[in-house]
């Protein structure tokens, strides 16, 4: 794409548009194999125990979840802090203060879990900026002050819910699902040299108690989570949905500056939605796309009527390379940083509920926001305490 035009998708951003989202399926299998056993992830069952999320339906099937919806979106989104995409989006970064001799750690917007509605942003010199967009996107869906400082946040989505209440739908949603799996179990045991030498001669065999925590015992590991056997096939399901994409509106919600904003935020999602996705997910689970079976790809009416559409991922690039500029995507300042203030953290730590609530819910998180707090908290006191007298 040598020449791109920016109006090419415009039908698609406008109100009244026949098109409801763009779908993707693609046919995964392991690294090793397809009948390679794979690792999911584990979640806590109960207090003492971790297992898999495995769904049993009622025709006796099965399905295994292989990456959740925020997991896909954490794998996605961190793809514009690389060179290629860099010059995309703001580089936003936080700088925290870690322990006492000064020693600091640097926070990129785009690795904290809850993106622009984090706390380490809610917290630090940045979180008035950001409250304030937050706010005009909930008064009047007003977008683009978010665009502006952190756009992924629109595209995978955003909740501000300690907040403003403000919540922003994902526009790019994917998952991964195993079908017809079969679940294993795996045992080990632990050795120790130490332990042995310490006894002079065999070490005891035990799971608990001081010898095992410090290794200086035999700890055997038995029937342990061993992974899954898919007898069936592993899915990544991907939508870009065109729903929420048109309802993104500029500060000026004039129609030339609100085609300008949906056509950067749609280039954006185009580039994580054909970017080549992560494969390694974690030990023992990594996942490459099916030699037999290549993913389609759908245009989906609001009729449902669907159609075969694709696009390569250095067309999405020069699309959103375009709009970026057309969009006017500027980057912080050098000597521009913004810092998460501990202090203010642990002030808001210290007040009861009903008054944290109160503060994050009035607007920034400041300093000056905190004492007003307090002084009207005695001010309702010394009232209170006259009324009684």
């Amino acid at each position: 794409m040598t020449n791109v035009k920016l109006e090419q998708y415009d039908d698609w951003l406008q109100e009244g548009s026949d098109v409801a989202a763009l779908v993707m399926r693609q046919w995964l299998e392991p690294v090793e194999g397809k009948d390679a056993v794979i690792f999911p992830p584990t979640y806590p069952i109960n207090q003492n125990e971790a297992g898999y999320n495995i769904d049993h339906l009622s025709d006796g099937t099965t399905v295994c979840q292989i990456d959740s919806v925020g997991s896909q979106a954490n794998r996605m989104e961190p793809i514009f802090k690389r060179d290629k995409y860099k010059h995309l989006v703001p580089q936003v970064t936080v700088k925290a203060t870690v322990s006492a001799n000064g020693q600091s750690r640097v926070i990129h917007l785009l690795d904290a879990g809850h993106r622009a509605a984090d706390a380490i942003v809610r917290f630090s010199t940045l979180g008035p900026e950001l409250h304030e967009a937050f706010q005009a996107f909930c008064q009047n869906g007003d977008a683009e002050k978010l665009a502006r400082i952190a756009p992924t946040s629109i595209v995978f989505g955003a909740w501000d819910s300690r907040a403003t209440q403000a919540k922003l739908p994902r526009i790019v949603r994917s998952v991964i699902r195993a079908f017809d799996v079969e679940q294993l179990h795996r045992s080990a045991q632990y050795t120790t040299i130490a332990g042995e030498i310490l006894a002079a001669g065999s070490a005891e065999v035990t799971t608990k108690g001081p010898k095992a925590e410090l290794g200086l015992a035999h700890v055997p590991a038995v029937m342990k989570h061993g992974g899954i056997l898919v007898k069936g096939e592993i899915r990544r399901e991907a939508i870009l949905s065109f729903v929420p994409l048109r309802a993104l509106g500029s500060e000026s919600h004039n129609r030339g500056d609100d085609i300008r904003l949906r056509r950067y935020i749609f280039g954006l999602a185009l580039v994580a939605f054909t970017a080549r996705p992560e494969t390694f997910l974690r030990e023992g689970c990594e996942l490459v796309p099916s030699e037999d079976r290549a993913a389609e790809w759908k245009l989906v009416n609001h009729d449902g009527a669907r159609s075969d559409w694709r696009i390569t991922h250095e067309d999405a690039l020069a699309f959103v390379t375009a709009a970026a500029e057309a969009f006017g995507v500027k980057q912080p300042n050098q000597d521009q940083e913004w810092e998460f203030d501990r202090t203010i953290a642990n002030d808001v730590l210290n007040l009861n509920e009903e008054a944290r609530k109160a503060l994050l819910r009035q607007g920034p998180v400041t300093k000056e926001a905190i004492n007003r707090l307090r002084q009207k908290g005695k001010s309702d006191n010394t009232k209170a305490g006259a009324q009684e007298a």
